[in-house]
């Protein structure tokens, strides 16, 4: 079985952290997301994995040549211009043989089972098939209707007021056949363009309505909840000590650490410093009697001795000035708040 990942968004709405670093290899409980992500299709018997992106193929090498040896096995395109979701799968349908495959977006965590879904797709002869999970309020997602056996009838806008729904959550098994009309080279939305043209031509296109954990890591705060929930044991197969500490991270004994904490390797939390609901990565540190909470500390940032940070984002090599407050600051790449 084969997949394709979608890491070519440009991680905008996670700046100032994704100006140094791709979201995709942004750490997750102190490993690239896009691990868990390749290790969860490993589980389900994927052993290649297309990535695909317009630009970024350095930065992502190392991560690459760190997975050698482990399944599945990684081929990445590179793109010649942005191609966008569909464009992008059809520029891959060469290597993907004849068979059914998986797409995912790249910034998706979940506990989805794959099995359940290809078996699902194979039932009811799908050429398409997306995954669907119900909310409560759709606004941010737009909806998506099926009939009684879960066929796809059509994807509404996203409504203006609150109402209840299934929205697409962002994974799909696809047939080669569903996009062996479109021309390869060419920028095409998944979404706006290729899923309502086979709806509208009668072709097979199915919900898979699950109940599963999903959540989009593009904003900060939603990379927090990611780490809470994973720390509390919302995620199916997957179990970790909280708070968590890298091996080297150094932690005085009189600093005191909230249970929602990840500290990556050689993280400083000096003495008598708080720091709760949040992450550090590696090499983060934050000095004595500052207060953190809510926050993102990039690689080898800082908090000054007495500070205090609400909500705040610090790049990698940025920091907050000793006994400054912050509430909701994003602090890109080297520079200090507040500014000399």
């Amino acid at each position: 079985m084969k997949a394709v990942i979608l890491v070519g968004g440009e991680g905008t709405r996670m700046r100032p952290l994704t100006e140094t670093i791709p979201k995709p290899l942004l750490p997750l409980v102190n490993r690239p997301f896009l691990s868990e992500v390749l290790d969860r299709l490993a589980e389900h018997g994927v052993d290649e994995v297309v990535l695909s992106s317009p630009y970024l193929e350095s930065t992502f090498r190392p991560f690459i040549d760190s997975r050698e040896g482990n399944a599945p096995r990684i081929t990445w395109i590179t793109e010649t211009a942005p191609l966008d979701t569909a464009g992008a799968i059809v520029n891959a349908l060469a290597l993907l043989g004849g068979e059914a495959f998986f797409v995912l977006n790249g910034d998706i965590l979940t506990d989805l089972d794959f099995t359940a879904l290809l078996r699902f797709h194979r039932e009811r002869g799908a050429a398409a098939t997306i995954t669907l999970a119900h909310v409560e309020d759709a606004r941010a997602f737009g909806l998506v209707t099926t009939d009684g056996d879960a066929r796809v009838l059509e994807f509404r806008e996203k409504p203006q007021d609150p109402i209840a729904g299934d929205v697409n959550s962002g994974t799909y098994v696809l047939e080669p056949s569903a996009l062996s009309s479109w021309e390869r080279g060419r920028r095409v939305n998944i979404e706006r363009e290729v899923f309502p043209v086979l709806i509208e031509r009668d072709v097979p296109v199915y919900g898979f309505l699950s109940g599963a954990y999903w959540m989009d890591l593009g904003t900060p705060d939603k990379y927090l909840q990611a780490h809470a929930d994973l720390l509390e044991g919302r995620l199916a197969g997957r179990r970790y000590r909280a708070p968590l500490f890298a091996a080297d991270a150094n932690v005085d004994p009189a600093a005191r650490i909230g249970s929602r904490v990840v500290l990556g390797p050689a993280a400083v939390v000096e003495e008598d410093a708080w720091v709760e609901d949040s992450v550090l990565h590696a090499g983060a540190v934050v000095e004595r009697n500052a207060t953190v909470s809510r926050s993102i500390l990039g690689p080898a940032s800082r908090i000054g001795s007495d500070a205090i940070a609400e909500g705040v984002v610090l790049a990698e090599g940025a920091e907050l000035a000793p006994g400054a407050r912050a509430e909701g600051e994003k602090v890109a790449p080297g520079e200090r708040f507040p500014a000399a």
